[in-house]
């Protein structure tokens, strides 16, 4: 049912904006799957590495076999029915970490160092005004960013009713603060640790730049070992209820809307099949591959909610919003999103910026970085850009300053149909749509 409706979803944006202008739009969402694997692959790699005394690279090679085979062998019901017991599992695993790791006898009350210097330096900070900007940015970005990835789509547009999907998406939002809460206290308690009273020694996990690994350690050295494997389960479920979505939403991507629709329009349903499973078993390894660039899961969960709120999330807002977008405006707000964004730099791969916004300077850590809101300029750049060139591509062919041979998608207004012409339209229209959906789910069922 979930790639059914979004089938459904991907056939009315390429009948809004044309089907060619969909494909590098595709290409986009297909990359975003890179990071967002990463991030999900190298938090539970990671953790295996840490509890299990295993090395980084059998850790990751392990995991990415498991999330592979468990994709191919679920499809679709890999997401649809295992998502409910991931969630109990990680809800009740990281509330029964908590009290063990408060009681620990290595850590102080985490009331008296949220301000105060102890062991380490306090766990609160603080925001200065000329760091205003960078935050309202962050904010943005986690606040929008990840409304353009698919695997969001592929949970709400499972849903029997709209009222379901409005009610399962405030729900999750309120779930995810309840979710953020052990993490707080885990990093809290790691802050308020005396560290050099455990086995880890000095110096601190911060000072060895391994705060990106701060959950499987603080569970390692500060509570019994079988609350150590408790603590596997609960990243193992949330790797697991990400992994197999973003595996099958990517491979979904690539067979329906590149490989049947570009590269082979005359594929049968048992082609399509295999080709969704060589897609599982070829982004799973580009995946793989990506995550020994780098060890922290943030940098690369940033990198691809970054791409996601830049790029595709000014797309996802004119689809639904604005009538006047057409693949013109789209071809031009992509590639101002993706150029801009590149030259902008990012600290965190190590990409200097070539376009310096106001109050770009040197970090604590002597990095050039932007502390004006440009992500969010990027994005409302695009966004604009968008709307103004398929308002212009539209006056130009509608008015013939243009012959309608240029007309590479298709825009130029038509005599208006008869009610019979619309019925007729209309029903084709559903029946692809119909045949679509089934024959997604068909070839999603590995």
């Amino acid at each position: 049912m979930s790639c059914g409706w979004h089938a459904h979803l991907l056939a009315w944006c390429n009948l809004k904006k044309g089907l060619n202008i969909e494909q590098p739009v595709d290409c986009e969402r297909l990359r975003l799957g890179g990071p967002w694997q990463c991030g999900r692959r190298d938090g539970e790699g990671g953790t295996m590495s840490v509890i299990l005394d295993l090395s980084y690279v059998y850790s990751i090679i392990i995991s990415s076999v498991v999330a592979i085979i468990y994709t191919l062998l679920g499809g679709l019901y890999s997401v649809a029915y295992t998502d409910v017991i991931q969630l109990i599992l990680i809800f009740v695993s990281l509330w029964v970490c908590v009290p063990f790791l408060l009681t620990n006898p290595h850590s102080v009350d985490i009331s008296l160092t949220a301000y105060n210097q102890t062991f380490q330096a306090p766990w609160v900070g603080t925001v200065e005004l000329d760091e205003a900007g960078k935050w309202f940015d962050d904010f943005m970005l986690l606040a929008l960013g990840g409304l353009a990835y698919q695997a969001f789509y592929q949970r709400i547009l499972s849903a029997s009713s709209y009222t379901q999907a409005q009610v399962t998406c405030f729900a999750s939002s309120a779930f995810c603060l309840v979710l953020g809460i052990p993490s707080v206290l885990v990093g809290a308690v790691a802050a308020s640790t005396d560290w050099n009273s455990t086995s880890y020694g000095l110096p601190t996990p911060y000072e060895r730049d391994q705060a990106g690994s701060i959950l499987p350690i603080t569970l390692q050295y500060l509570t019994p070992t079988y609350i150590s494997v408790i603590g596997i389960g609960a990243v193992a479920a949330a790797v697991m209820s990400s992994m197999d979505s973003a595996l099958l939403s990517s491979a979904s991507l690539f067979s329906s809307n590149i490989y049947k629709n570009i590269i082979r329009k005359q594929a049968s349903d048992r082609e399509m099949q295999w080709v969704i499973r060589i897609s599982v078993v070829v982004v799973g390894l580009a995946g793989t591959a990506l995550t020994f660039l780098d060890s922290s899961v943030l940098v690369f969960w940033l990198v691809g909610v970054d791409m996601s709120y830049t790029i595709m999330f000014p797309q996802l807002v004119c689809i639904l919003f604005f009538k006047v977008s057409n693949g013109y405006g789209a071809t031009v707000g992509y590639l101002m999103g993706i150029i801009l964004r590149i030259l902008s730099g990012e600290p965190l791969i190590g990409l200097p910026p070539a376009i310096q916004f106001p109050g770009c300077r040197l970090d604590a850590e002597g990095r050039l970085t932007q502390f004006f809101p440009f992500r969010t300029a990027i994005m409302i750049i695009s966004l604009v850009s968008i709307l103004l060139f398929s308002w212009l591509a539209s006056i130009i062919f509608n008015k013939d300053l243009l012959s309608e041979k240029w007309d590479v998608f298709k825009i130029k207004r038509k005599q208006k149909p008869t009610a019979r012409a619309t019925d007729e339209k209309r029903t084709n229209s559903e029946n692809e749509e119909a045949s679509a959906a089934k024959q997604l789910l068909d070839t999603t069922s590995c």
